[in-house]
């Protein structure tokens, strides 16, 4: 397998062939699992400021949608095949992005509202770490696993693998504009940036397992201000947008310099 220069993947690859209209199929049916388990298992919290005011709360409308999102997208890679590309990436990137994964891990710890979780019950402390890992393996897994492979087999280099799959990861949270409204598309556009530097720490760790580590904390850290009967913000949030912002400008300015000079994969 050749990658030249962009990084357009020229070999198909193992396993069978999926195309990105049926992907985007996939996703759909990815997102209508959340949302209709979502409908049938979940409970009225319009009663509270919280979004998940309890762990049960948290349970039912949370870990069971999104841990059949999981099943289903495990069940899409073994059906595809697609395993041994999905969990490993061979695609090198320029040294200076390591820096991506780990400000944004520093900043997910930093980020964490501990004073908020303190006041809550261990159930419930419990149940959003769950969460957390739940959506880390689960996007990532759908989006910088299935969806990257998919715009690196139709043969795209690297730019457009990443700017198609973050386009995608941020347009299936347009699913949540039935709760959210117009924030929704605002959502969906930060969600695109943040789906854009998961790919870099794909590219980074060379395995699967870092971005759904970074995405896992990065949204516990968003979380751990919404459970409880109270939300509250803490002075962490402004760590995570600070640097969601920093993290849009350098790379805007530095996009040319992310793939090395000798962009060669072996076969």
């Amino acid at each position: 397998m050749v990658q030249e220069g962009t990084g357009a993947i020229r070999d198909g690859g193992p396993g069978r062939r999926l195309t990105w209209p049926w992907f985007l199929v996939i996703v759909a049916v990815y997102a209508g699992i959340i949302q209709g388990l979502g409908l049938l298992t979940g409970v009225d919290t319009g009663h509270s400021d919280s979004a998940f005011p309890t762990s049960a709360s948290l349970v039912r409308n949370a870990l069971i949608p999104i841990g059949a999102s999981i099943v289903f997208a495990a069940t899409v890679v073994t059906w595809l095949g697609w395993w041994g590309e999905v969990l490993r990436c061979r695609v090198p990137v320029r040294r200076w992005v390591r820096w991506v994964p780990a400000s944004m891990l520093a900043v997910s710890l930093l980020g964490l509202n501990y004073g908020h979780l303190g006041d809550q019950s261990v159930s419930l402390v419990a149940c959003l770490l769950l969460l957390g890992l739940f959506v880390g393996v689960g996007e990532e897994l759908m989006f910088r696993g299935i969806g990257v492979q998919v715009f690196r087999r139709a043969g795209l280099s690297e730019g457009k693998v990443a700017l198609f799959s973050s386009l995608v990861f941020g347009l299936v949270h347009l699913s949540n504009a039935s709760g959210a409204g117009a924030q929704a598309v605002l959502q969906a556009l930060i969600v695109s940036t943040s789906g854009y530097f998961f790919y870099l720490c794909l590219r980074v760790g060379g395995v699967i397992l870092l971005p759904m580590l970074v995405h896992g904390l990065w949204d516990t850290s968003l979380f751990s201000n919404l459970v409880g009967d109270e939300p509250q913000a803490s002075p962490g949030m402004a760590l995570i947008i600070v640097l969601q912002a920093v993290l849009i400008i350098v790379l805007l300015v530095r996009r040319r310099s992310i793939e090395p000079e000798t962009a060669a994969v072996p076969a």
